[in-house]
């Protein structure tokens, strides 16, 4: 069975920084194509950040220079590293993961983190 548990959100003040971590169980991280998403009260849920199967990366727009994706095999973790925080980024943010069947991306996220809540405060 698959379990995404994501960590590491908290308070901030704004211009501050996080470090999220989602770390994975009957899933490996390695070669998979997964995603970090947030969602703040009344607004719909926004993706955020990328990683593909080959390890490419791709962020949101309204994070670029600020946020940053990564994983680490050996802990079969996904981190999203997020910088000079804003308001603005108050949200639940969630990891998702697609089936990894090393086929490339596309197929849509099946499997979702609980969430982990940062609050940006200017």
């Amino acid at each position: 069975q698959v379990h995404l548990v994501e960590s590491g959100g908290d308070s901030v003040q704004s211009g501050g920084s996080l470090r999220l971590s989602c770390a994975a169980t009957g899933y490996t991280v390695r070669n998979a194509c997964m995603a970090w998403f947030r969602q703040a009260p009344g607004k719909e849920r926004e993706g955020v950040a990328w990683v593909e199967n080959d390890g490419g990366t791709t962020v949101a727009h309204s994070v670029k220079g600020r946020f940053t994706i990564s994983r680490d095999n050996g802990k079969n973790t996904l981190y999203l590293q997020m910088d000079s925080l804003k308001p603005e980024d108050t949200a639940m943010y969630y990891c998702a993961a697609e089936r990894n069947h090393g086929l490339g991306c596309g197929e849509g996220y099946i499997y979702w983190g609980q969430g982990t809540q940062v609050t940006v405060s200017s």
